[in-house]
């Protein structure tokens, strides 16, 4: 059975609340996963120790154990709410925790899933070599195989005159 806030209120001390109030649903959400372990820890023992009380007292009352002091008066039924208090916001950080841990195994398991169709869609298309040039590009000048000329026009007829000249006087001696 749920204990309401005012009866938590009454039950603990101004520091036992504090800590409570931080397990309660708007505040939960704002504290820290690191914080909410170290949360966990506190109520725990804050729990145990009421749950030893509340045993120690059902004991006395049972005529089973010796009186635990002389500041504990009264019956086992305030340390049974303050652990009931105590357990259920055990209960509230363990299942935020939960959440948290739920919340970052499914952001992993989104990535994970994303990379691995990336991969496959990767995988899927084969890069083939490129077609060339199109005819979407418009000409393209083609670079020439030959060899470039050395020897300007003019330059080529002056041998070739020579040529004809030599030839000549050869062919006019030997007459």
């Amino acid at each position: 059975m749920s204990v309401p806030c005012k009866l938590e209120r009454s039950l603990l001390s101004h520091d036992e609340y504090e800590t409570i109030r931080l397990t309660h649903h708007p505040a939960i959400y704002d504290v820290e996963p690191a914080d909410l372990a170290d949360m966990r820890s506190r109520l725990r023992k804050m729990r145990d120790k009421e749950r030893t009380l509340g045993r120690q007292k059902r004991r006395e009352t049972r005529g089973k154990g010796q009186p635990r002091g002389a500041n504990f008066p009264g019956t086992a039924d305030r340390p049974s709410q303050r652990k009931q208090v105590f357990a259920a916001a055990l209960k509230r950080v363990n299942s935020e925790l939960r959440r948290l841990h739920n919340l970052a195994a499914r952001t992993a398991n989104v990535e994970a899933a994303r990379k691995a169709l990336a991969l496959r869609r990767a995988a899927d298309f084969i890069p083939y070599p490129s077609a060339g040039s199109t005819a979407n590009e418009g000409m393209v000048p083609r670079l020439s195989t030959r060899r470039k000329k050395i020897v300007t026009g003019a330059r080529i007829g002056r041998v070739s005159q020579a040529t004809k000249v030599a030839q000549a006087i050869r062919d006019a001696r030997g007459a």
